[in-house]
């Protein structure tokens, strides 16, 4: 384990960042930031809530720990990289649960402090569930490096919050202060989006949900395999649509084969919430199940066929590090004679990244930008 040491006002923290590459590190300047900021906007109040919105890896969440925080976060990735950090750091004592927007805190919080996401339709729904946790006289910090910063974020403030100050930039990254404004998710047409699939069922999702606008198309050449392979199971066979996102791939094998028992895990909370609401709409007796997990929980079980898109940027770091994660992980929940089907970007090359971890690798599909595989035999595989 590689980590580093932050400076934070109240002195240093060893952090270390899970995936993506031993250079990087757990935080940004703008971690730095927001940190400096809050702890001058917490001097001289008594006994202040503060809540800690999509912290990344931790650096809010344990350089804010005098404070006890409660913290939200749409990623499972921060419960495991907090608590691995809290172990580098024998003064801290860390936060009793990570919530998400599965189970979100209740205000009134004195102070919020938020990593800016990088997309604008996530960015308006944050802000306005934040204007009905703030205080009356509470204050948002909201922190992001600019190249990051979405597009039009400006007039995603503007139309939903009280700017109170932009801070000048240091570092390349920029925070907002703000106040409450009026606007909330309850009169917010954006907050639901979706489409229409030719098998007559629709799907909705919330905004940081991968491809909510619209059937992606690498899903588009992944579905007929998918519909193939469901179809050769025997009846009650366990399905997982691990990295689910609004849950299009595993409603793809219900419509299939409504006996089959299919589960749904994504790392996102707003995509489990998703893929919940479109099985419920779509096959309301189904009994599928839910996980908010970083890949697959260890107590899942196995499955007779796993189904995966994988994403492959986390945090600004492209690459094949989460495909990897979860090619393993599938490797040790698939029943004797399990499937793994996979689409994926032909320029990420899978089939030499599955070839590390299953023995039967086949090709199934493919256009100009896409190819889907189908991996059995996993090999002696170690705990990612």
């Amino acid at each position: 384990m590689t980590s580093a040491v932050l400076q934070t006002p109240v002195g240093p923290l060893t952090l270390h960042r899970p995936g993506g590459g031993r250079s990087l590190q757990a935080w940004d300047a703008a971690d730095e930031l927001l940190l400096e900021q809050a702890f001058e906007r917490l001097k001289g109040l008594e006994s202040p809530r503060v809540l800690v919105v999509d912290d990344a890896f931790g650096a809010l969440t344990l350089g804010l720990d005098l404070t006890s925080p409660e913290v939200v976060s749409d990623s499972a990735v921060l419960n495991s990289a907090v608590s691995k950090n809290v172990a580098l750091n024998a003064a801290i004592y860390g936060v009793s649960e990570v919530r998400n927007w599965l189970n979100p805190p209740e205000g009134p919080f004195d102070l919020v402090v938020m990593r800016i996401p990088r997309h604008a339709d996530y960015l308006a729904w944050l802000l306005r569930w934040i204007n009905g946790v703030l205080a009356d006289t509470g204050v948002l910090l909201a922190g992001g490096m600019i190249k990051h910063l979405p597009d039009k974020s400006v007039d995603v403030f503007a139309e939903a919050v009280e700017t109170e100050a932009v801070l000048p930039a240091r570092k390349k990254a920029r925070v907002v202060v703000c106040r409450a404004g009026v606007a909330r998710l309850a009169e917010w047409q954006g907050q639901w989006k979706g489409y229409s699939l030719g098998s007559g069922q629709s799907v909705q999702a919330l905004p940081a949900v991968f491809a909510r606008e619209r059937l992606d198309i690498g899903t588009q050449l992944f579905l007929p395999r998918v519909c193939e392979a469901v179809a050769g199971l025997v009846e009650g066979s366990r399905v997982l649509d691990l990295a689910c996102g609004n849950g299009v791939v595993g409603l793809g094998a219900l419509s299939v084969r409504p006996d089959l028992a299919v589960s749904f895990s994504d790392v996102s909370s707003q995509a489990v919430a998703s893929a919940r609401r479109n099985v419920m709409d779509n096959f309301p007796d189904n009994e599928a199940e839910f996980h908010h997990a970083d890949g697959i929980p260890s107590d899942c079980g196995s499955f007779e066929l796993i189904l995966l898109n994988p994403p492959f940027h986390e945090g600004g770091v492209v690459g094949d590090h989460i495909a990897l994660k979860l090619f393993r992980q599938a490797a040790r929940h698939l029943a004797p004679n399990g499937c793994l089907l996979v689409v994926g970007n032909r320029h990420l090359g899978y089939h030499r990244s599955l070839r590390q971890t299953f023995s039967d690798v086949t090709q199934v599909d493919a256009n100009p930008k896409f190819v889907a595989f189908s991996a059995k035999r996993p090999q002696a595989v170690g705990r990612s």
